[in-house]
């Protein structure tokens, strides 16, 4: 994997305020993790901390481009320039706060979308082995065999597939609109690519073990860049 896809990467899943993956077993939450505070919310960079920062909105860290943020978030550069009056080149500056998000059109409502029951589908059949706790976890891990096939919990994009980051193993991030994202971590195979569009239920991977060898994939979903329940999102009858 090149640097490049390395540092979006880690942009997006600091977009997402994703903290570290499983480590030993099914019960330790997500939010552990050398380099995020859990607690506080803030995520650091090579010893840097960013703050929370509004839905939308993204402080810069170190190393970070206005073309590296753009292509992290899915966006244009030349659009990330445009909503916070930069020229299409210019450089960017540690500690500078900058929209990623489009500004809502005059008039129109707020541009978060609002959970409904079965608007996203399983991405895996299988039952939850830890479920979304706010302040304490960032999503929900499902159970499931090795090999067992992971699905698309909606139509987007994919925005990065990978492993460059390790605490993840094999990760797919699709980005749904510019509210909505989910992950999908712990993968033993990745059957998509970035830039690759999605319909729901498209079988995009299959099911990893985590270091116990328990077969499961960590499942996330991100409102305006948020971590939320997906369980508010995913139908009752269970995956």
């Amino acid at each position: 994997m090149t640097e490049k896809s390395q540092r979006a990467a880690s942009q997006v899943l600091i977009a997402m305020s994703v903290a570290a993956a499983l480590s030993g077993c099914t019960t330790m939450p997500w939010g552990e993790s050398s380099s995020y505070s859990g607690a506080s919310g803030n995520y650091q960079t090579n010893g840097v901390p960013t703050g929370q920062v509004a839905a939308g909105y993204y402080r810069v860290n170190p190393g970070d481009t206005l073309p590296g943020i753009a292509a992290a978030y899915g966006q244009h550069p030349q659009d990330l320039a445009r909503w916070n009056g930069l020229q299409p080149n210019a450089s960017v500056t540690v500690g500078q706060v900058l929209r990623v998000a489009p500004p809502p059109a005059p008039g129109a409502p707020g541009t978060g979308a609002v959970a409904q029951q079965g608007q996203l589908t399983w991405p895996l059949r299988g039952p939850v082995l830890k479920p979304f706790a706010s302040g304490s976890s960032k999503g929900i891990v499902i159970g499931g065999r090795v090999g067992d096939p992971v699905k698309a919990a909606a139509a987007g994009r994919v925005v990065y597939a990978g492993t460059g980051i390790e605490a993840y193993g094999p990760l797919i991030i699709i980005k749904h609109s510019d509210t909505l994202i989910t992950a999908y971590g712990q993968n033993s195979t990745l059957l998509v690519k970035e830039g690759d569009a999605v319909t729901q239920g498209q079988v995009i991977g299959a099911v990893g073990a985590d270091s116990r060898g328990v077969g499961s994939i960590q499942f996330e979903v991100r409102q305006d860049g948020h971590p939320v329940d997906p369980l508010t999102w995913l139908p009752k009858s269970g995956g």
